[in-house]
């Protein structure tokens, strides 16, 4: 029988693999987000976000010297759960992550999608505005196929079906949608390509949730639910496999909230549902709802125990914006 042996948490934010030098660039792209959420759960534009929060703590948070920091922290993060993975000597990943308008758009937008093709596409990234006119650091500027695994990617959808949950599926990406990921999968699944899986490359098997859009986006139970069954799922295969499973995503963005990232992990680290279940529902929302892809994880790995590797707030403007990165496994 197959055995779930690895849990691995990652964000993905490109903040990840932009040079320190390019950080700033990034917070000012944040000024014309309309919708930032601040740690009061407020949403507003920049400059009112910017006028209910504390400028001069920001203000030491956003230092290139701290830039620098933080991401020499997170490069020493990726580098550590790719070893990790690598070490568990697994035969499937199972990714968890959620697509933004990328493969799932509003003419069908299911809560959860399994994809149970037999292989995707992972759009390569070119140099840009959007990157301060470098490419990604990490990151390939050719398209690259991967093999996924669709038998075992079936029997998920399958199990899952029976465990009454009614799951989409996918068995192909369609190549007319996509916007920048060129109809390949989602950035979240890139994301663990480009960047942890640099060696070779491990057949997976990809499951979107719908974090972003209302109005079907799955409670916080409902997320530590579908961990369960995806455990189930996967132990239930007959063959002899290893097997690991990864969130892609989080923590708080695009307005860094440590305090409701340490509830977060707080509630995962004792696998407390009624703990994840108090998330203040208003500021998982926008970036900060990845939050739920680590919740699937924990519930999937209630038989192992939980290490942060490393939290590391990364502020890239006066407002507070930014990306809080986390990293951590199961095992």
């Amino acid at each position: 029988m197959a055995e779930l042996v690895l849990g691995l948490a990652s964000s993905h934010s490109p903040q990840l693999s932009t040079p320190a030098g390019g950080w700033a660039g990034r917070g000012e792209r944040d000024k014309g987000n309309p919708e930032l959420i601040g740690t009061d759960g407020i949403t507003s534009n920049y400059e009112d976000l910017l006028a209910r929060i504390d400028t001069d703590r920001i203000a030491k948070e956003i230092t290139l010297a701290k830039f620098e920091q933080r991401h020499q922290q997170n490069q020493k993060a990726i580098a550590h759960l790719s070893k990790k993975m690598y070490d568990a000597r697994l035969d499937v990943l199972v990714m968890v992550g959620d697509d933004q308008h990328e493969y799932l758009l509003d003419d069908n937008m299911p809560a959860f999608c399994v994809y149970w093709g037999d292989e995707v596409k992972i759009a390569g990234h070119a140099a840009g505005p959007s990157t301060g006119n470098r490419l990604l650091i990490g990151y390939n500027t050719d398209d690259q196929i991967a093999p996924t695994d669709s038998a075992l990617g079936r029997h998920i959808i399958e199990s899952l079906m029976d465990a009454e949950f009614d799951v989409g599926c996918s068995r192909f990406l369609d190549p007319s949608r996509g916007g920048r990921t060129k109809g390949g999968i989602g950035h979240a699944f890139g994301y663990v390509y480009n960047r942890l899986m640099t060696g070779a490359t491990i057949p997976t098997v990809p499951v979107m949730l719908n974090a972003y859009y209302p109005p079907n986006q799955p409670t916080p139970k409902r997320c530590y639910n579908l961990g369960r069954a995806l455990k189930s799922a996967i132990e239930s295969w007959p063959q002899d496999i290893r097997v690991g499973i990864l969130a892609s995503g989080g923590l708080s963005h695009f307005v860094v909230d440590e305090e409701l990232d340490q509830q977060a992990l707080a509630g995962m680290k004792v696998k407390s549902v009624d703990q994840l279940s108090a998330l203040p529902r208003q500021k998982i929302n926008s970036g900060s709802s990845e939050i739920r892809n680590w919740i699937v994880v924990t519930g999937a790995t209630e038989h192992l125990d939980m290490d942060v590797i490393n939290y590391v707030p990364c502020y890239r403007s006066p407002a507070g914006t930014g990306c809080a990165m986390g990293f951590a496994t199961w095992g």
